[in-house]
């Protein structure tokens, strides 16, 4: 057996064991901070000095259900919940697991690539923005530490998934890497 075929059959995690407690590390925050940052309080509502409601990504989209928004509901929960968690799971497999061909590997770290493309920190901070501007006079914003904790789960995932493809690219360069014949896709 080639030394590349013997490289190609351990996994990214076992190439790399002194980086592995650190990456996997990486991921279970990204993964933990995710969860609490859909359920804890990203901010609170005052009306009028009067009324108070404390709102969570989970209780937003809860509220978007019982009032019959399923196109609201769907795009949230998909792009802030359902996306974020498929990508740190399929990070979780690029690392730990291992992959029949190169090929595979690439097209899964392009597909990570190109989601991150795609996510709604911006958009919900933007919305966050704008609700307390907007409601200005008539109402008092307050944010919650879950704002910052879901803000800091998404960061972690986007250095997470730069690490983990830089890291691929630099076996890749490497002469006696996993993909010395000649792959040398990048993301």
């Amino acid at each position: 057996m080639r030394h590349s075929e013997s490289a190609r059959s351990l996994t990214l995690a076992k190439r790399h064991p002194a980086l592995s407690p650190w990456l996997n590390g990486l991921f279970a925050l990204a993964f933990a901070l995710l969860l609490v940052g859909v359920f804890a309080p990203l901010m609170s509502l005052e009306k009028f000095f009067i009324f108070t409601s404390r709102v969570s990504l989970a209780s937003a989209i809860g509220d978007l259900v019982e009032e019959g928004h399923w196109g609201l509901f769907l795009i949230l929960s998909f792009f802030s919940i359902l996306l974020p968690l498929a990508k740190l799971a399929v990070m979780v497999r690029v690392w730990n697991g291992a992959f029949q061909t190169d090929s595979r590997m690439h097209k899964t770290l392009h597909w990570i690539a190109l989601y991150g493309k795609w996510s709604m920190l911006d958009v919900f901070v933007i919305a966050v923005l704008l609700v307390s501007v907007k409601l200005g006079s008539i109402a008092r914003v307050q944010v919650h530490y879950g704002l910052y904790v879901f803000a800091t789960s998404v960061v972690l995932s986007m250095l997470a998934t730069y690490w983990l493809i830089a890291i691929v690219q630099k076996d890749e360069d490497t002469p006696s890497g996993p993909s010395a014949a000649g792959n040398s896709a990048r993301y």
